[in-house]
């Protein structure tokens, strides 16, 4: 007959902090499920695994009131996928999938209650939840699922095709036949007939104390029918009945102190409590005064383990329970009016653990055969939260007492017997140990657990020396499996427990008996794993003992030697690692590097930087934040051995915002300016150069100002404009009178001796601006500002710059270099031997060298095949109109013939100054 299936959750691809899959194990009231992360990637996943295998025949989900999946796909599997266990390729069968409401017609405060009939084999179910429906208050888009449900069929290997034959064999023997429609809707006529107690509706209304006292009265009952009792059967049947009712109110006032106890109104939730208590004690009270079963002692549900509340719904598993009263229970059903009202329940806070999963699209299959139950149970409408969206994302840390298990106190007597699974499964370490010592660390009471490790420890801590080694090693390995097993407890006491009792075996045990190194291996190997999964807990304060006590045991002085510890953290990390794991793993990776470095500890270059280079593609940031301070930190110790681990530092990668992280700060390493640095280095020259070219701009035009105003008054005054334009501005002294005009004076008139331009606009002040700013056979000085010569620039910057000491003649092109640039100079290609002063010139921009000759200086800075460097030459066509010609110029003569010499000065109309810094000659 088809039941409730038990299952644990095997991962799931993400949750908001204290709303784990783990959540969907218990069955309550007051439970507040599963809920996404905030703002996370569809489509979202589950994976249960089912406590045997089983022929699955009906799926419940339970959804959350606004939090809902557009649609919910199932999948199923033998065994794990080749991703949870390598070298196996089993994958996910597809079943179908579901719609879910989105809950408009409500206002998003009912819970939908989706029953899902199926057929199918296996061990391992798959829930994949698409992209939420929108509605105002799922402010996050996030999907939940408050509760789920599995009922199905034990089956073993071999056994799916003779199932149906067994069945139809085992009712003809029997006697039974499903065409009678004497047996029809009963639970002897049907095989696939479900019980309303696996109903998920029923464990969602239910107490979870009487729920479990009804499934057993339930069980009685069907044994009275079998044996024919049927006056103690009608009794258990009015019995269940009314605790029903009673079950019923009392998760009503459990959901009411709660939400009591979330608005802080103690008053009322403490109200509550003593209504609780005194119901309780009343029922109780009666059913030991009317017994139909064995009086045993009351067990509260907070008092029942986590797996035994996840578990103990089906009615293969039974669990003790007090007696029910025979002739006062009908005035019971009096309280069964009251429904449970539309408050949010206070959520408890589990313990969970959660892993990403990575799964490959499956092929599509029809469609799931959907049907809602006509049973009362889907029809009533289910206890619902409002509770806002800010609320409901309230984090409380979780006592050690919210486990579910029973408290250190409350539990008397001994541990109970060992299942037979645990019997095969630690039969080793009880040959050494003794049974009652591993029942102990069975117990499902954590304070048994907890005395089991301390016994030991103190066991093992007063072991005499002299004792066999073997017997010292056996005792060893079966603690080493306790241990292991103790480590992955979710009870905090425990799980510390278990971390004093490794660190004495490693630090104490093995080196006062003088076991090998081999015996410390075995610890480390057997539990490190163990502990990195710990360190991606639900719970902050478990991830951060776990990693703690990873690093101590790293830096043992018996651990350290075997550099065990570093070769698992730089395992890279899997795409279906938590985000939890993945920062523990990093965190430890770069504390551990500060501690033990790379120099015979276990990490080494090559195994940190593959790491740290696969972590940078982590989907979560601060992730690939953590990788980028170790490849930082590597880069410190290391410096050019770690470029080979990165790509080239070009645009392309700086394009990553990472890479471009990563190469910054090997520049702030190196002392080198950044990108950033350089940019606004060169914003700034830039604004300095505009700025200075501006005043300039503004000097020349002041002095023009000046010239035309010194020669109108020298006008008005009657002198000749020749008189008046020998004055020397310069010394105040009247200048010797020219020299009279030759045949070719006005030849000369509106003429660049250098360049050979001619322009109405050449006057005095039109070619002073024009060598200063446009004549392509001139340049200035970087170093001094003045004005020269192209073809005298390698001089002028060796006998006469201001800066000439800095400079000295490069041997092999002849050109000035400064003295510190000389060794990496000769190394470029502009460094081309130069030739004879006879045989050819050498361009000092270009670095080419020409045909020898004055004449061959013009072609080469003028023609457009010619110099690629000259500035001038680019900007000739882009460059302001001359100033047109004010008053009457005087023409410009040349210190010397037209070819003449290198290094010669420009000379300049009267009357301006040094303020450009050049060096002017007087007509």
């Amino acid at each position: 007959m088809p039941h409730k299936i038990g299952f644990v959750v095997v991962s799931s691809s993400g949750h908001e902090d204290g709303f784990s899959a783990r959540e969907l194990m218990i069955h309550a009231p007051t439970v507040s499920g599963w809920r996404s992360p905030r703002f996370c990637q569809f489509p979202q996943e589950i994976v249960l695994q089912m406590v045997e295998r089983c022929r699955v025949r009906k799926l419940q989900l339970l959804a959350h009131q606004y939090m809902i999946a557009s649609k919910v796909e199932f999948y199923v599997s033998e065994s794990l996928p080749e991703y949870f266990v390598p070298y196996q390729a089993e994958r996910f069968r597809r079943l179908g999938y579901v719609s879910l409401c989105d809950n408009e017609k409500t206002g998003c405060k009912a819970r939908e209650l989706k029953s899902v009939y199926v057929d199918a084999v296996g061990q391992f179910l798959k829930l994949i939840f698409h992209e939420n429906h929108v509605n105002k208050y799922n402010i996050y888009n996030q999907v939940a699922l408050v509760a789920v449900n599995i009922i199905g069929d034990p089956v073993e290997f071999g056994d799916e095709g003779n199932l149906s034959s067994r069945e139809k064999l085992i009712d003809h023997y029997l006697g039974h036949s499903s065409e009678d429609p004497a047996l029809e809707g009963t639970c002897t006529g049907k095989s696939d007939y479900i019980s309303p107690l696996d109903d998920l509706a029923f464990d969602m209304y239910q107490d979870p104390e009487v729920a479990q006292i009804i499934r057993k009265l339930d069980e009685r009952k069907r044994e009275a029918v079998q044996k024919e009792r049927y006056d103690y059967a009608k009794k258990l049947k009015q019995a269940i009945a009314d605790l029903q009712k009673v079950g019923e109110r009392l998760g009503r006032f459990e959901v009411e102190k709660r939400c009591a106890v979330e608005r802080e109104d103690y008053d009322l939730a403490k109200e509550k409590k003593l209504q609780m208590e005194r119901f309780r004690s009343r029922v109780y009270e009666q059913l030991q005064r009317h017994s139909l079963v064995d009086t045993e002692p009351m067990r509260r549900a907070s008092d029942l383990p986590l797996h035994l509340l996840a578990h103990s719904t089906s009615p293969r598993h039974p669990q003790p329970v007090p007696s029910l009263p025979q002739e006062e229970s009908a005035p019971e059903s009096r309280f069964a009016e009251p429904c449970l009202q539309d408050k949010p329940p206070a959520h408890p806070r589990g313990p969970s653990q959660h892993s990403a999963v990575d799964l490959s699209p499956p092929a599509a299959d029809p469609h799931l055969k959907t049907h809602l139950p006509s049973v009362p149970y889907d029809e009533r409408p289910l206890p619902a939260s409002r509770k806002q969206p800010a609320a409901a994302a309230l984090e409380a840390e979780k006592s050690d007492t919210d486990t579910g298990e029973a408290p250190r106190g409350g539990a008397a007597g001994e541990p109970e017997p060992l299942t037979e699974k645990a019997l095969r499964e630690a039969g080793p370490a009880m040959d050494v140990l003794g049974e009652s010592l591993v029942a102990g660390a069975y117990s499902r009471t954590w304070s048994y657990r907890e005395d089991a490790l301390l016994a030991l420890y103190k066991r093992l801590t007063e072991t005499p020396a002299g004792v066999p080694k073997e017997e010292l090693k056996s005792t060893l390995r079966a603690s080493v499996f306790l241990v292991r097993r103790a480590l992955r407890d979710i009870v905090t006491p425990v799980f510390q427990a278990s971390l004093k009792l490794l660190k004495m075996i490693i630090t104490q045990y093995i080196p006062k008996h003088k076991l090998s190194k081999l015996e410390t291996a075995h610890c480390v190997e057997r539990t490190i794993p163990v502990l990195l999964t710990r360190t991606g807990d639900s719970s902050a304060r478990l991830r951060v003992v776990a990693s703690n006590f990873i690093q101590e045991m790293a830096l043992f002085k018996e651990v350290k030697s075997l550099q065990i510890v570093p070769s698992y953290l730089v395992q890279p990390l899997k795409a279906n690692t938590s985000n939890h794991l993945a920062m523990s793993q990093i965190g430890l990776l770069a504390r551990l590097l500060k501690d033990l470095g790379t120099g015979g500890s276990g990490f080494s270059i090559d195994n940190v930087m593959k790491f740290s280079v696969s972590a940078l593609e982590h989907r979560v940031y601060e992730v690939r934040e953590a990788a980028v301070g170790v490849v930082l930190d590597m880069y410190k110790q290391h410096r050019a051995l770690i470029l080979e681990y990165l790509p080239p530092d070009d645009n392309t990668t700086r394009k990553n915002v990472l890479y471009k992280t990563i190469f910054e700060g090997f520049a702030k390493i190196d002392g080198r300016p950044t990108d950033a640095e350089i940019r606004a280095q060169k914003k700034a020259a830039t604004e300095e150069a505009e700025k200075q070219k501006k005043e300039e701009i503004k000097a020349l035009q002041g002095q023009l100002a000046a010239l035309k105003d010194t020669e109108a008054e020298a006008q008005g005054k009657g002198a000749p404009p020749e008189e008046a334009d020998s004055q020397d501005t310069q010394g105040g002294k009247a200048a010797p009178p020219p020299a009279p005009e030759g045949p070719d004076h006005h030849y000369l008139d509106n003429l660049c001796i250098f360049c050979g331009e001619r322009s109405e606009a050449f006057t005095e002040e039109g070619l002073d601006l024009h060598y200063w700013k446009h004549c392509l056979m001139l340049t200035r000085c970087v170093h001094c500002k003045q004005v020269v010569e192209i073809s005298s620039l390698t001089e002028h910057l060796l006998t006469e710059c201001d800066r000439k000491d800095g400079f000295g003649k490069c041997y092999r092109c002849s050109e000035a270099v400064l003295k510190e640039e000389l060794p990496r100079h000769m190394k470029t290609k502009e460094c081309n031997p130069a030739k004879a002063e006879k045989l050819a010139n050498r361009c000092p921009l270009c670095h080419e060298n020409f045909s020898p000759g004055e004449e061959a200086w013009k072609a080469h800075l003028m023609g457009p095949a010619g110099c690629t460097m000259n500035l001038r030459k680019t900007h000739v066509l882009h460059r302001a109109p001359a100033l047109p010609p004010a008053g009457k110029g005087a023409a410009v003569a040349k210190s010397g013939t037209s070819g003449s010499k290198v290094g010669s000065k420009i000379p300049t109309p009267k009357g301006l100054n040094k303020s450009s810094g050049r060096t002017y000659t007087k007509r």
